[in-house]
């Protein structure tokens, strides 16, 4: 899928950027040992309600409806973006548990959601792709064309996924996983890193074919690369943070500002325990995540 869209006009970018304090925001690990909502800066409302909970940020560009919202368990990011005027929509990174939320905000806005995109095949979660599908006609689900798993869209470097006038683009970042992708907006104002970058951390390397060699070249190669204003949303984070910069990445990772080879020392050493749900949610999402629904 690859559809060529004319370029819309960057607007200004919102000036309000968080300066992080946390210095290690990295792993698994850091979930197995919480069992509450995570830590949150003062004055940042936590990402938590009863039932339906997102957070409404004030969209980047113009004419472009934004939210993020958040999976207590897993500790994942959803993201929903539309085009204010054709409605037009598309949901990266969606999870099972929270498929009827999901499902009421996008109804409530009134929005026709085009694609659901996996940023690569999760092991620490379900996704809701698949029975979204069999909920909203005409959905497709789309994926890395180098992750294995079932879609209707294989994805590949310098791919759009439009919505609307507005569009993202692929850009390949294996390491984590060989189907690791980030989406990066039209303007370059937003980035969704997925499990490759995450906020003062990264996705770990030791399972699903990771490499950290790989890794540490997506994130300098492709990410590193764009904008230092350049907002970064993460599929996960396990400290309350719900954005970064790639300006603060690159100067504040406490992994990725290492050399290669340091970088690597460090991933070959987390010794982190594997995933609580990697052994039913790595063969659901492979199938579109209706696998034993």
């Amino acid at each position: 899928m690859c559809s060529v869209m004319r370029k819309i006009k960057p607007v200004q970018r919102a000036l309000a950027v968080f300066l992080r304090t946390n210095t290690e925001g990295s792993s698994y690990a850091a979930a197995e040992n919480r069992r509450s909502c995570p830590g949150v800066t003062t004055g940042i409302h936590p990402l938590r309600a009863a039932s339906r909970s997102y957070s409404s940020r004030m969209a980047l560009t113009e004419g472009l409806l934004f939210r993020q919202l958040f999976e207590l368990e897993s500790s994942t990011y959803t993201y929903l973006l539309a085009d204010t005027d054709t409605r037009e929509a598309i949901l990266i990174d969606p999870v099972l548990e929270t498929i009827d939320r999901d499902l009421k905000l996008i109804h409530e806005l009134g929005l026709n959601l085009n694609v659901a995109v996996n940023t690569h095949c999760h092991a620490d979660h379900i996704t809701s792709t698949g029975l979204m599908k069999k909920r909203l006609v005409g959905l497709k689900s789309a994926i890395s064309k180098h992750s294995g798993a079932s879609a209707d869209i294989f994805l590949s470097e310098g791919d759009k996924i439009p919505f609307g006038k507005h569009y993202l683009t692929v850009r390949e970042t294996p390491g984590h996983t060989d189907g690791c992708v980030s989406l990066v907006s039209a303007d370059q104002s937003m980035a969704f890193t997925g499990d490759c970058l995450l906020i003062r951390g990264c996705g770990r390397t030791d399972f699903q074919q990771g490499c950290a060699k790989r890794l540490y070249q997506s994130v300098h190669e492709k990410i590193f690369s764009l904008p230092d204003q350049c907002l970064v949303f993460p599929a996960h984070d396990y400290h309350g943070q719900t954005m970064s910069t790639v300006g603060e990445e690159r100067k504040f990772n406490p992994r990725l500002t290492k050399s290669r080879d340091e970088f690597v020392n460090i991933m070959n050493n987390l010794n982190l325990p594997k995933p609580k749900k990697i052994d039913i949610s790595v063969p659901a999402n492979l199938v579109c995540g209706v696998h034993q629904v």
